[in-house]
């Protein structure tokens, strides 16, 4: 019997193209799409394996969604899945999912995890330890919230994604700069959150039915936060080898009680949380749909396994056969030093001659590229290596040897 998967993939991102190319080698599976961007920009060889494409306005729609998956049902039969692995399709895919009777993530969960305020409260009714917060709907409650915890404060919008729009206040005067620039109001209120000192860490899990049948841990060097605020800073991930210890037990707890109170069942999740130095542990945020930033390409280079064949996998079945972890793995992302466009990079050579035979995958800026306004910055380079050590120490160099010169 063969099986539908409609994708829901509003523009042709590099990340999302691999899901979605991912999903159609799925066996006896026919894949559809769904986006804003005409299917002329799709590369041939994978326009070629999809079964059907329709088009829409606006992919955030929920009426839309439906129509569109109508329209592809007619043509390739009743889908037993509807996915998508942008955050923002998240919760008008699940409304649209529920109209149409197909099988996935709740309306409700979606919200739950995608309204950031929400999130905590669900969090935190459950037990599992967060930040705390407020939802500011007007300048008094942002300065009650304030004094109810102290400085230094963290205010972002409920709905955030990637540490975009976020902002650290040290006192009072920063608060009220901040309120003046972007009052919030009842329909767009400001998520307010005490500021979480510790080691930042990511926990990407994968649930099926309840229950908590594989997870990663990936330490942040630093937090997105602190390289936001900090443009000199080139940011670092790392997946050490070996995870299984007892220090990561509280959150293999809080993880899978939190992920079962906001309500995903089955599905790829991630988690942003915080160790403290005395052991205790605080969850950020977390989102219900594979991890940004070359997470995904970092997992499957620690785990020897293509996830982007492996999510889709996991939603079109409920089926993920949890691999061992052979490698340790990481990311260091190249950011650019100064104003302008990118001019020169510099210490290529004496990385690759250093480094070189352990980098598995780079893209590196180009000469007149515009910089980022991310914590990712203007481009990455990946090394592995069986040793956690050997692969800490070559990223912490390359941060230090490359160097983007913007003018």
């Amino acid at each position: 019997m063969t099986t539908h998967v409609i994708f829901a993939a509003p523009f042709f991102m590099d990340a999302t193209l691999r899901f979605v190319g991912g999903a159609t080698h799925l066996p006896d599976t026919v894949v559809t799409l769904v986006s804003q961007d005409p299917a002329e920009k799709l590369p041939a060889d994978l326009r070629e394996r999809l079964a059907g494409h329709f088009r829409v306005n606006d992919a955030l729609d929920p009426r839309q969604l439906v129509e569109a998956a109508e329209a592809l049902q007619s043509q390739c039969g009743e889908a037993s899945r509807y996915v998508a692995a942008l955050e923002q399709l998240q919760v008008p895919l699940a409304v649209a999912r529920e109209a149409l009777g197909i099988t996935g993530l709740s309306a409700e969960a979606a919200r739950n995890f995608r309204d950031k305020a929400r999130m905590k409260t669900v969090l935190r009714d459950a037990g599992v330890p967060c930040a705390r917060h407020a939802l500011a709907g007007d300048v008094a409650e942002a300065f009650a919230f304030a004094e109810r915890v102290g400085f230094p404060l963290v205010a972002k919008p409920p709905a955030g994604a990637g540490g975009k729009s976020t902002w650290r206040i040290d006192d009072a005067a920063q608060l009220a700069q901040l309120l003046d620039m972007h009052p919030p109001g009842r329909e767009n209120p400001t998520l307010f959150e005490e500021f979480v000192q510790g080691t930042e860490f990511s926990f990407d899990s994968v649930m099926i039915d309840g229950e908590l049948v594989w997870h990663s841990i990936s330490r942040y060097m630093p937090s997105p936060l602190e390289v936001l605020e900090n443009p000199w800073i080139q940011w670092v991930v790392m997946l050490p080898r070996d995870i299984s210890g007892a220090e990561f037990d509280p959150i293999r707890d809080a993880a899978s009680r939190g992920l079962r109170a906001l309500g995903l069942t089955t599905g790829l999740s991630h988690m942003e949380w915080f160790r403290f130095a005395d052991g205790r542990i605080a969850i950020s945020e977390v989102g219900a749909r594979p991890p940004g930033a070359q997470f995904t390409s970092l997992l499957s280079y620690a785990h020897d396994v293509d996830f982007y064949r492996a999510w889709p996998h996991l939603m079109a079945f409920s089926e993920f056969e949890p691999p061992p972890r052979r490698y340790a793995a990481g990311a260091a992302y190249i950011r650019g030093q100064g104003r302008g466009v990118v001019r020169a990079i510099h210490g290529l050579d004496e990385a690759q001659r250093r480094f070189g035979q352990l980098v598995v995958e780079a893209k590196l800026p180009r000469e007149g590229q515009p910089p980022s306004d991310s914590y990712e910055g203007d481009g990455y380079v990946i090394v592995r290596d069986p040793d956690t050590d050997v692969v800490e120490n070559a990223l912490t160099e390359i941060v230090k040897l490359i160097r983007v010169e913007l003018a």
